[in-house]
Formats: C-alpha cells, sequence, structure tokens
C-alpha cells in the first residue's frame, strides 16, 4: 500500500480545485460524531450519579469509560499512522490493541458480576460502546480535517 504522503498530483485525492473532495469530512459527519461522543458519554456519566452502586464500584465504571476511550483514539491513531506509511512500533501498537480489548472485556466482567438490572446493564453497555465507537469517528474527522487544512494551505 502507497502512503499518501508519496501521492502524485494524478492520483492524489486531496485536490483543491473548488469541487469538495469526497475524502474531506462534511460538517454533518463531524457534528454527528461529537453529538454521539456526547450523549454516550454524558448519558453512562449521569447513569453512574443516579445508580444506586458504592462509590469504588462508580469509579471502576468511570475508569472503564475513560481508559476505553484513550484506548480506542490510541488504536485509530496507530492504524492510521501505519496506514500512512509513518513508522508505529509493534509494542506501541500491540499495546493499544490489548488496551482496548482489556477496557471492553473489563466492562463486560464488572457488568456480568454486578447486582444490576439488566437493562441497566444493556444500558452501560450500549452508551459505552456508543461513545468509543463515536470517539474513533472524532479522532478521524479531526485527523482528516487537519490533514485537508494543511493541504489548501
Amino acid at each position: 500500500m502507497e502512503p499518501l504522503n508519496h501521492n502524485t498530483e494524478e492520483n492524489n485525492p486531496i485536490k483543491n480545485d473548488g469541487i469538495r473532495n469526497p475524502f474531506k469530512p462534511t460538517a454533518a459527519f463531524i457534528g454527528a460524531s461529537w453529538m454521539a461522543l456526547l450523549v454516550g458519554s454524558i448519558s453512562y456519566c449521569i447513569g453512574l450519579w443516579n445508580a444506586d452502586m458504592e462509590l469504588n464500584e462508580k469509579g471502576y465504571y468511570f475508569t472503564i469509560l475513560l481508559f476505553g476511550l484513550f484506548a480506542v483514539i490510541s488504536v485509530q491513531k496507530s492504524v492510521r499512522d501505519r496506514a500512512e506509511g509513518l513508522e508505529v512500533t509493534e509494542l506501541y501498537y500491540g499495546i493499544s490493541w490489548f488496551a482496548t480489548i482489556a477496557a471492553i472485556v473489563l466492562l463486560i466482567v464488572g457488568l456480568w458480576n454486578a447486582d444490576l438490572f439488566l437493562s441497566e446493564k444493556g444500558f452501560y453497555g450500549m452508551s459505552f460502546m456508543l461513545s468509543i465507537f463515536a470517539a474513533i469517528a472524532v479522532q478521524k474527522n479531526t485527523r482528516d480535517a487537519k490533514l485537508f487544512k494543511d493541504k489548501d494551505n
């Protein structure tokens, strides 16, 4: 796979010829990604705030959310760096994937053993997954927007 930074003028997908580039994220997609991240994360936190559980248990679930958000952003960045031909060590790449999987597994184990209604467990699982998926989209949009901004200048 040829890195993006070695594209020639003929096959460069980042052209500024007055026509909207199909690879550039739209404002609607950027807004939807941020909205999904905020809705997922805030809903998860409101659910924790109102939950009838010990403070240390709330802390566990909150930490898992933060850990998961950081881990998926790290995965997205390392995968994208590799696709663009930038060097990413195998160690960092592996750790970022391990952290992402660990965050998901830790949430599943925590919810499996929690004394919560099944609907509450589903709520936490879905808001967590919405949050981490949206974090990936926000990171991608942020990087794409910067790439196109740099190319336009």
